[in-house]
């Protein structure tokens, strides 16, 4: 498989209680030639965020000590990380998670297991707002 120059090396966290998830976005990602940070909660996100400034994060809504909606509302309170694209990820696929994934700041919904092609879309998609 070749590395496609799309990602221009861009840095991506995917925060994910679930070792499959996380392992899985990050082949995605990295094929798609985007850099990846992995972490398995809200608390170890924080700790690794500001030592990685990621372009874009993704955030399961169900994990233990700090959940989803806490660890987004957490990174968009930040001045530094207030403009950084969240991804909210979650097997659930209901109107109120959406609303209130939004109410939070996330910037779009992911529902879970994702696609290769789904997720390298919503990078695009939100990178490239980002940066227009």
């Amino acid at each position: 498989m070749t590395t496609t120059p799309q990602g221009s090396g861009l840095k991506i966290m995917v925060i994910d209680d679930s070792s499959t998830i996380r392992r899985s976005a990050e082949i995605f990602l990295t094929q798609a030639g985007y850099q990846v940070v992995l972490a398995e909660d809200g608390f170890d996100a924080l700790a690794k965020i500001n030592d990685h400034q990621p372009a874009l994060i993704f955030c399961d809504i169900l994990m233990p000590r700090l959940d989803g909606y806490q660890t987004c509302a957490l990174i968009k309170k930040s001045a530094k990380f207030h403009s950084t694209p969240v991804l909210m990820l979650s097997s659930k696929d209901g109107l109120f998670d959406r609303a209130r994934g939004a109410m939070v700041g996330s910037a779009a919904y992911l529902t879970k297991p994702f696609t290769k092609d789904s997720l390298l879309a919503a990078v695009r998609e939100h990178t490239a707002a980002a940066s227009a």
